[in-house]
């Protein structure tokens, strides 16, 4: 018999709980990360966002679904990986929110849980561009786009052959890649940064019991 796990008002499932301690130890090493409890929901952040058009989920939105205890969503949407990183959203909070350094907690829980939008494959970017410098030492913008598109959809490639044979004939790519001097060393640099562990300190802060929506999900 398949047991299926209900999701009760006021009670995060099991599943939500696990990514919600992850979040929160990401959010924990923000300075004044904390004060994602103050959110108002005014709306100042996806105002002031020039990406949110693109975005499936606001960025008020995703305060509001971490409230409700909803953050799988977050994290199988684009909109963490949409962000341009321009910081108007945090700039502008009137109750001074890290609302950018979150989307980046955000970003990296969603790695450590691997989770990831099926629409928007950007982890897999990801990984083309570290096979990338790892192979050559420098990044090659062609090459980056053949592993890229060879992990999405080789189909896909074929709609992109005009612009590249007209940027090739302009000498705007190259795809002869040279690698850089002494590539076993780095290589063995990347491999030992692979194994460090950043000391983390916390801070410890007091819960507001009284922040609006946080009685339930906390």
């Amino acid at each position: 018999m398949k047991i299926v796990e209900i999701k009760l008002p006021g009670k995060l499932t099991k599943k939500e709980s696990e990514h919600r301690v992850t979040f929160l130890e990401h959010v924990g090493v923000i300075p004044g990360g904390e004060k994602i409890k103050a959110c108002i929901q005014c709306g100042t952040c996806t105002g002031s966002c020039p990406v949110s058009f693109a975005m499936d989920i606001s960025p008020r939105e995703v305060i509001a679904l971490f409230r409700a205890g909803d953050i799988e969503s977050i994290l199988k949407s684009k909109t963490i990986w949409t962000c341009a990183s321009c910081y108007a959203c945090q700039t502008r909070c009137p109750a001074s929110i890290k609302v950018t350094d979150i989307i980046y907690a955000l970003k990296r829980t969603a790695m450590d849980r691997k989770i990831y939008s099926r629409k928007f494959p950007v982890h897999l970017l990801k990984d083309s561009f570290v096979k990338n410098i790892y192979r050559f030492g420098r990044l090659n913008e062609p090459r980056l786009m053949v592993y890229y598109l060879l992990k999405t959809g080789i189909i896909k490639s074929f709609a992109y052959l005009p612009l590249g044979i007209k940027m090739a004939i302009n000498g705007r790519i190259e795809y002869k890649a040279s690698k850089i001097k002494d590539i076993i060393g780095f290589r063995q640099i990347m491999k030992a940064a692979e194994k460090l562990d950043m000391p983390i300190e916390f801070e410890a802060k007091p819960y507001i019991v009284e922040t609006v929506g946080y009685k339930a999900a906390h």
